[in-house]
């Protein structure tokens, strides 16, 4: 078969060093980019969470492990005595036929 042309010699082409780590880079710029937005989400919610703390610390809430627990503020007991017996001579005074006239203060 002397007709038939030698075949081909293949010739391999090296590939540069760029274009090999080309992908490679590109994924570390997506990690990287991925990663940025996530730490900027972490940073705003982080901020979000300690305002609302504080935002309900100012009414007397405060988060814990065991949920939310509410605090009362002090009272004193002649206050609440007072306001307490001041709606019962109201509710008493307005129960009777003839109301006394209201005192203004």
């Amino acid at each position: 078969m002397a007709w038939k042309s030698k075949a081909p010699i293949p010739v391999e082409a090296k590939s540069s060093t760029l274009s090999q780590l080309l992908p490679l880079l590109i994924l570390l710029a997506v990690i990287g980019g991925a990663g940025f937005v996530g730490y900027q989400i972490y940073l705003s919610v982080t901020k979000i969470r300690d305002d609302a703390e504080r935002h309900m610390a100012k009414r007397n809430m405060v988060f814990t492990k065991d949920g939310l627990k509410v605090g009362v503020k002090h009272v004193e007991q002649e206050d609440y005595v007072d306001a307490t017996q001041s709606w019962v001579v109201k509710a008493w005074n307005m129960s009777s036929r003839n109301p006394p006239p209201v005192k203004r203060k």
